[in-house]
Order: structure tokens, then sequence, then C-alpha cells
């Protein structure tokens, strides 16, 4: 028995060996050809900037001989001629400055600039999600600000859930930091640079946002000033019961999404200025929003059903 079972044990090792070096072997493959064919559309487009930059260079210098032989001409005019002369040659005189006149600056054109969304791919963007999501090495550790929790939200004592409650708690609502209206909290961690990621347990929620938001996020008062996604210094993934949307200064755009997520992953990477929404459980990535993005951004989290936690 025992001598069988040893065999069966090395057989499945071994097709189970196969399988993994069969996946990995595609996914490689998959890697490789990916690489290959945006590093081709990124020389492809660095060409093609650089011979549009240069045919605009062309241009202006023959502009610029151009402007310099008017040039040249008027000076010579208005320093040998007298002004008898000067008065018989006005129309000729007008004629050239018209011409130097009809020389205009440089404009700038995006055929003279580098598109990056030439590098711009679904199948990169998921990969790399699911590597750094995958990586507890990569994984912040997020804990929520206690002086800013919204008078709605009881807050753990790790710093890590807030639970909804309809009625107003007792907390000191004068802190400059705390939001004395809408059900929100910030993180404490503040990120300048690099790249970020942190995950949100969402499964017993049927109402919440949850995103990143600049220091400058006003706390105070009932107003769209306060509320996440309906001003400029908020940007938030929400749910509210089967409707799905990313807002960021009043612009809420639907996500079609196939089911309820129970985490949220977020990955914020400020020096290619991504914020990208994914779920974890499938690889799916549900939205991505690339800005400009203002320095210091915190993660920002607002509750209005039962509760959400941070992923430890």
């Amino acid at each position: 028995v025992l001598q069988g079972k040893n065999q069966k044990a090395m057989i499945m090792a071994n097709a189970t060996r196969e399988v993994i070096i069969q996946r990995l072997s595609l996914v490689r493959c998959l890697c490789e050809s990916e690489e290959q064919r945006l590093l081709e559309q990124v020389h492809s487009e660095e060409e093609r900037a650089h011979q549009c930059i240069l045919t605009q260079r062309a241009h202006w210098d023959d502009k610029l001989r151009k402007l310099d032989s008017l040039r040249t001409s008027m000076v010579d005019m208005l320093t040998h001629l007298n002004d008898l002369q000067l008065i018989q040659m006005e129309q000729e005189i007008l004629e050239r400055a018209e011409e130097a006149e009809g020389i205009l600056e440089p404009q700038e054109s995006e055929k003279l600039s580098f598109n990056e969304k030439c590098a711009w791919s679904p199948l990169l963007t998921q990969l790399w999600a699911t590597s750094v999501l995958g990586s507890l090495s990569g994984m912040e550790d997020v804990l929520i600000d206690e002086r800013t929790v919204g008078p709605l939200l009881n807050l753990s004592e790790d710093r890590k859930t807030l639970t909804f409650n309809a009625k107003k708690s007792k907390v000191c609502s004068d802190d400059p930091e705390r939001f004395d209206h809408w059900p929100n909290a910030l993180a404490v961690n503040a990120f300048q640079t690099g790249l970020h990621a942190w995950a949100v347990n969402v499964k017993h929620s049927c109402a919440y946002k949850v995103g990143v938001a600049s220091a400058q996020l006003p706390r105070k008062g009932s107003g769209s000033d306060c509320r996440l996604g309906h001003n400029a210094f908020s940007w938030v993934f929400s749910r509210y019961d089967q409707e799905f949307c990313f807002s960021h200064n009043g612009n809420h755009e639907p996500l079609a999404l196939l089911r309820c997520p129970t985490q949220l992953g977020l990955l914020l990477d400020l020096q290619a200025g991504e914020l990208i929404f994914y779920e974890p459980a499938s690889g799916t990535v549900l939205h991505i929003h690339r800005e400009s993005f203002p320095h210091r951004l915190f993660p920002v989290f607002a509750v209005a059903d039962q509760v959400i936690s941070i992923v430890c």
C-alpha cells in the first residue's frame, strides 16, 4: 500500500510540476511578446515625433532665412534711400512688412509631442497589478486617522475598520481635521512619490467609497466640496446598491461590473500618474484613471452601510 501511495505521489508531483512549468512558460512567452510589441510601438512613436520635429525645424529654418532676407532688404532701403525715394517705395515697403508679419511664431502641435498612450496595455496593467497586489512586500500598512473620522462612523481599535452608525457619535467634532457631516475618513499615510498598493474588504457594505484624496479636501459642512468624488480633491470608486462608478470633480463614470467585488485593491503609481482599482480575487482591473496627481495623497474612505475594513 505504501509503495503504491509513494508511486502515486511521485506521479502527481511530476504532473503538477509539468503544469506549473507549462503555465509559467505560457505566461513568460506572453510577457515577452507583449514586451516586444510595446517596445516596438514606443520606438515607432519616438521615430514619428522625431521626424515631425525635424520637418518643423526645416520649415522654420526656411522661414527664418526668408525673414532675415526681408529684414536685410528693408534695412538697406531705409539706409540708402532718401525721403523722396522712400515715399515712392512706400507700397513695396508695406508689402514686405506684411510678408514679414505673415511669418508667425511656431505653434504647439500634438504631432510634435510623444504620445504616451502608445504604451497603454490592458494585459501589462493586469499582470503588473496582480504581481504587486500578490506580493506581501508590496502592500502598504494603511491606518485610518481617528482625527478625521466623520460623526456617523465608528473606528475599530486597530484603526482598520469603519462601521456606519446612523446615530451621530459624541466625538469631538471641532477638530479641524474631522469631517463634521459626511461619513468620510482619511488614512494617516501620505503618499508623495513612488508606487503604493493597499486593499479594502467591502463584502459587507452596499454603500461605500474608496480612493485617494489630497490634503486640500475640505472637512466642514454638507456641501459637495466635502463630498468624495464631487470635488477636485478626491478620486474614488463608489458603490450604491448595485451601481458602481468612478467619481472625480463631479464627473461620475458608470462601471459595468459582472459581480459585486468582495475586496478592492488599489494601486497608486505617482510617477506614472495612474490610479488603478482592481479585484484581487479574479485578477480583474475594474478601472484605470490617469492624471498628473498633486503631491501628498491620502487613502480615503466613506461608508453609508454596515462596514468596510483595510486588509492587513
